[in-house]
């Protein structure tokens, strides 16, 4: 059964009511191989110029992956935070745009600062950056993002930022991505402020692939080279694990390692043994290679439920709508 809200813009034009219908479908999408599909469709037959009368194109939502990116939730003191005349931007890019007031794609926002420098609320602060990544005037060679900006979220949680991307996709990564990415601004920066200089995000979370491979030949205690099948991708200087599913180590690849052997720190040589177990490859032990994670998990989308993504549809279609008449 299909839905019908009416809407409003309480600030600027209360009384003008424009309703949004949002309902479940099932029908056969190109390119899902004659695959029937259950979707959520969201219209309007508001306009987004009433003089104009641009339509507002229908949303058909089958996939509901929506990139974000979260500060370290390290900066601030009690939930505020040091913004100033010398520390309030950011650049930030959204999906896949490529132009940008930044480089690569990235845009400026200015947030609100107090003139006196008295630290301000997470909650007012992730309200500011909001309405300011909605605000920005994307370059003609990014038009095709604009809602992805003009849909975003920021919310503060637990000591965190999260930006919410504005669109919706099958993908964390790729070309056709939902992503979010923060950088420093070149100049008056405040990542470190907020917790931006040390971010997580959704497209490095997916894009972050686990390595393994099988012990080539077994290793004894205190040896200073593990012998690997290749595939592993050894670098100098990054960090391992060994285990036969009882007993584990860690340790890092040392000067002199290639793809095939390893070179590990040794009590002769560095003061230390690095793996205090042996290994045999009956055992059927692998090498692991160690890479940054998210402690809060896989990356899940923002929207869980679908109560949460027709929450995303309604406002998709609201900030499109012309209340002016």
């Amino acid at each position: 059964m299909a839905l019908n809200i009416d809407t409003q813009d309480l600030m600027n034009y209360p009384g003008t009511v424009k309703r949004v219908t949002v309902d479940v479908s099932s029908i056969v999408p190109s390119g899902y191989e004659g695959d029937e599909k259950i979707v959520m469709t969201a219209s309007t037959t508001a306009y987004s110029d009433n003089t104009a009368r641009t339509a507002i194109q229908d949303l058909y939502i089958t996939d509901f992956k929506a990139g974000w990116c979260k500060s370290s939730g390290f900066a601030g003191s009690n939930g505020k935070f040091d913004l100033d005349s010398d520390h309030y931007k950011l650049w930030v890019k959204i999906d896949n745009t490529v132009s940008g007031t930044g480089t690569g794609g990235y845009y400026e926002i200015d947030l609100e600062y107090n003139l006196d420098s008295t630290p301000i609320s997470g909650e007012a602060i992730a309200a500011d950056m909001e309405e300011k990544i909605r605000a920005l005037t994307l370059s003609t060679a990014d038009t095709g993002y604009s809602l992805s900006y003009k849909n975003a979220s920021v919310e503060y949680l637990n000591g965190k930022f999260y930006i919410i991307s504005g669109s919706v996709s099958k993908y964390y990564t790729g070309s056709n991505r939902s992503s979010v990415k923060v950088m420093p601004a070149s100049t008056k920066d405040c990542s470190a402020e907020l917790g931006f200089n040390m971010t997580m995000d959704s497209q490095r979370m997916s894009g972050a692939s686990v390595k393994e491979v099988a012990l080539a030949s077994n290793y004894t205690a205190g040896g200073a080279t593990i012998s690997v099948n290749t595939g592993l991708g050894v670098t100098v200087g990054q960090a391992y694990l060994i285990t036969d599913g009882y007993n584990t180590d860690y340790f890092t690849a040392m000067s002199g390692s290639s793809e095939s052997a390893i070179t590990v720190a040794v009590n002769a040589t560095n003061g230390f043994d690095a793996i205090s177990n042996s290994y045999i490859t009956t055992s059927g032990t692998k090498v692991q290679r160690l890479v940054e994670q998210d402690p809060d998990g896989e990356p899940t989308s923002w929207y869980t439920d679908m109560d949460a993504i027709g929450r995303w549809a309604i406002k998709s279609l609201v900030n499109q709508i012309d209340y002016s008449s």
